[in-house]
């Protein structure tokens, strides 16, 4: 046992003795184009090892190139999602500007068309949040000389009047309030009536004796009975007449979108409003020297009378 180590020196020092002279051998020994043999097997053993940290290299610096391209390519993304969401907030800005631009436009022609009655444009700001009473508030008040009962339209139709006034605002009762009513007649014959709120989207004509032809599509105007709406001024347009006693039942569909207001003219004065002639209009007819009307209009008073 103590002699087992060194039995085991002679085989170690022959081990290094041939491969010494293996490494000689292959040093000296030389293959095709000088190449020499030792040469040859460290190109051998080395080439798998280079290869395989290539390999470790590319793929670590790939996967972390692909990282830090996602993170770009994530921030990316929000970036242009912030930028899509910016720029639809802008177009739909645009589209309302253009919008009121565009109903702005509508008061202003229609306000210039009847010059013969002052009228004062107002913006809605806000509506009652009471479901039973229809009230919006208007960004006119005392400041622009609005008082109680001045009548609101639009271009459309009859809105309400105006109930309530403070320096800068005022509030209005739509006329599908149930407390609401609007002197009316049938354009038709010309018969008069009430119209009434109901708190539904509809109204009512009332009053209305069921000898009196009334059809579904009939226009009704404002009658000037109530003094506070102009005379024949549209209200509505009937849309469902049933026969009852002592009156009619007449639903009435309103001219203004009552639902849909957002600017409004208020009548400083209770003038009959009437549309603006064009240049081409026939000018009235003037009375022929024996005082009987000429052709086409009625004969205009002589200065003796």
């Amino acid at each position: 046992m103590i002699d087992f180590p060194s039995r085991r020196r002679p085989f170690r020092l022959l081990t290094v003795v041939v491969l010494s002279q293996v490494l000689l051998l292959a040093f000296q020994i030389k293959r095709e184009r000088d190449v020499r043999l030792i040469r040859l097997w460290a190109v051998e053993i080395l080439t798998p090892l280079q290869r395989a940290g290539t390999w470790s290299i590319s793929t670590v610096h790939g996967g972390w190139r692909n990282y830090i391209d996602l993170r770009h390519t994530h921030a990316e993304n929000e970036r242009l999602h912030a930028e899509l969401e910016r720029l639809e907030l802008r177009n739909r800005e645009l589209e309302s500007r253009s919008a009121e631009a565009g109903r702005l436009a509508v008061l202003l022609n229609f306000r210039d068309d009847r010059t013969e009655a002052p009228m004062l444009a107002a913006q809605v700001i806000g509506a009652s949040a009471d479901s039973v009473s229809r009230i919006i508030f208007i960004n006119r008040g005392e400041h622009d000389r609005v008082r109680r009962n001045m009548p609101v339209i639009t271009p459309d139709g009859v809105v309400g009047k105006i109930v309530e006034v403070f320096p800068n605002s005022a509030q209005v009762l739509l006329i599908d309030d149930k407390d609401s009513g609007v002197g009316a007649l049938l354009s038709e014959t010309r018969t008069h009536g009430v119209v009434k709120g109901t708190g539904d989207p509809t109204l009512h004509l009332e009053y209305i004796a069921p000898t009196e032809k009334v059809h579904a599509g009939e226009t009704i105007l404002t009658s000037g009975d109530d003094r506070i709406y102009p005379k024949d001024f549209p209200v509505g347009t009937v849309i469902d007449v049933k026969p009852a006693s002592p009156f009619q039942t007449i639903a009435v569909q309103p001219a203004a979108r009552l639902d849909r207001l957002e600017e409004v003219l208020v009548l400083l004065t209770q003038q009959e409003i009437s549309a603006k002639k064009s240049p081409d209009a026939p000018a009235p007819a003037t009375a022929s020297p024996t005082g009987t009307p000429a052709e086409g209009g009625p004969s205009e008073p002589s200065p003796q009378q």
